[in-house]
């Protein structure tokens, strides 16, 4: 656990950008210090680990869930998610409808986009959400509240392809919210960044930047997850 790295970071990010520490596979006791400095948005791409971690830390944790979702894990974190960040296929958005209508809710979501140039990145291409975004039936998902988009950048060392492919997610952005959301001002967020191009995607129009391993460091595999 870095704190002073964490305190730099918060430091530096414009006000208009929220930090989501990303705490997968991290043990509850570090997140509980994250969260005795302030931090209150986590990120969790394990629905059962993020489930395991909400009924032991402490309930005013926004828990965003940022990893690939599968339809039958969605129980698991309907009850309280935030947002879930990673809505990738049209099946997906249906069934977190469903889901939050059980539980009484309203779930804040992100379309997340294949930007990257690696075939291991999930995501829609925008044909295809344009495609979903027309489906008569989509205006009766009355559960699901679509807030903007996602996407991550393509693991390399060059960061000007970095800042295309987050550029081009902005573009995407732009696109949806003056064709399909003009009159939703929910419409309003862009999930990207990670530790290692935090920084361009901030510069590219980022509200949400996704920090793990800078603040936390490496997995401790000895501790479990709820050691509380």
């Amino acid at each position: 656990m870095n704190i002073e790295k964490y305190r730099e970071i918060k430091r530096t990010l414009p006000a208009s950008v929220r930090l989501i520490a990303v705490s997968k596979f991290k043990p509850a006791s570090d997140i509980q210090l994250l969260y005795d400095e302030g931090q209150r948005l986590f990120g969790e791409n394990k629905a059962q680990e993020m489930k395991a971690k909400h009924e032991v830390l402490p309930q005013d944790i926004e828990w965003h869930f940022i990893g690939t979702l599968q339809t039958n894990k969605i129980k698991y974190i309907a009850p309280y998610v935030a947002m879930i960040h990673s809505i990738d296929r049209a099946e997906l958005l249906w069934e977190v409808n469903r889901h939050a209508e059980k539980n009484g809710r309203v779930i804040p979501c992100l379309l997340q986009f294949h930007i990257a140039q690696e075939e291991s990145k999930h995501g829609f291409y925008l044909e295809e959400c344009e495609e979903m975004l027309r489906n008569p039936e989509f205006p009766t998902l009355q559960n699901v509240r679509i807030c903007g988009v996602m996407g991550m950048g393509t693991f390399t060392e060059d960061m000007e392809q970095v800042r295309q492919e987050f550029h081009h997610l902005h573009d995407i952005f732009i696109h949806l919210k003056d064709n399909y959301f003009q009159n939703n001002p929910d419409f309003k967020e862009l999930s990207m960044g990670m530790t290692d191009d935090y920084p361009i995607a901030v510069e590219e129009g980022s509200t949400f930047v996704r920090i793990g391993s800078a603040i936390f460091g490496a997995r401790d595999y000895s501790k479990p997850v709820n050691d509380l």
